[in-house]
């Protein structure tokens, strides 16, 4: 028997790259998918390609840091499979890359809204749902925990939130029957190819991905939720 089957894996972030791969990943270990973001055409790509694995697919075009929409998410969920067994929080925002100093405080806000507050009010939301499914909640957090380079430094400090929130939210575990997972990945790459993340191999390779595809080449923020 496939890995999820008969579960149903809520996807929040679903962009070109990770967030599609997850998506597919579940799907082929036997999963449903509910599949949010903000791009409508996107998810429903994905939703079809989903589909192709022959299993079920929901799209539902969502701003996760907006309450309202938030909870239209939930509920959405749980009227079309009136369960979810994992939710994984991929959506991000990585505000431009400057000094700590020279940082636009409104652009660390945002972030702080995607990064942080939305994860914590989407596992809030879904809680009673993965408290009945003894579900689990995998948060997927950045390898910029594990460095401090110039420009970085918002960005760390939205990512290092996380880990504390999913640190507070493994010792309540017991009480709320539900799983609590951190994933760091390496730098992904949207091109890399069907089902992968595209982990650069050298440090060259990630700083030609970073400004290619991750903050641009004038160093502009990015965001996928």
């Amino acid at each position: 028997m496939a890995l999820l089957a008969g579960q149903v894996v809520v996807v929040c972030g679903v962009g070109p790259g990770l967030g599609r791969s997850i998506a597919l990943a579940s799907a082929r270990a036997g999963a449903d998918v509910v599949l949010a973001a903000r791009t409508a055409p996107r998810l429903d790509e994905v939703a079809k390609e989903v589909t192709a694995l022959g299993h079920r697919a929901v799209a539902v075009p969502a701003d996760v840091t907006d309450g309202e929409s938030a909870a239209r998410l939930a509920e959405a969920a749980l009227a079309a499979f009136g369960r979810v067994d994992t939710l994984v929080h991929n959506a991000f925002a990585i505000p431009p890359l400057t000094g700590l100093a020279d940082a636009d405080l409104a652009t660390i806000q945002g972030a702080f809204d995607t990064n942080v507050v939305a994860a914590l009010r989407l596992t809030r939301l879904f809680t009673p749902a993965l408290a009945a499914s003894r579900g689990s909640v995998v948060m997927i957090n950045s390898a910029v925990l594990r460095h401090s380079r110039p420009g970085f430094g918002g960005y760390k400090m939205t990512k290092t939130t996380p880990g504390a929130e999913y640190m507070h939210a493994r010792q309540g575990c017991a009480r709320s029957a539900q799983a609590h997972s951190a994933v760091v990945p390496g730098l992904t790459s949207p091109g890399a190819g069907e089902g992968t993340s595209g982990s650069c191999t050298s440090r060259s390779d990630s700083r030609r991905l970073a400004e290619r595809r991750a903050i641009g080449s004038d160093g502009s923020g990015i965001a996928f939720k």
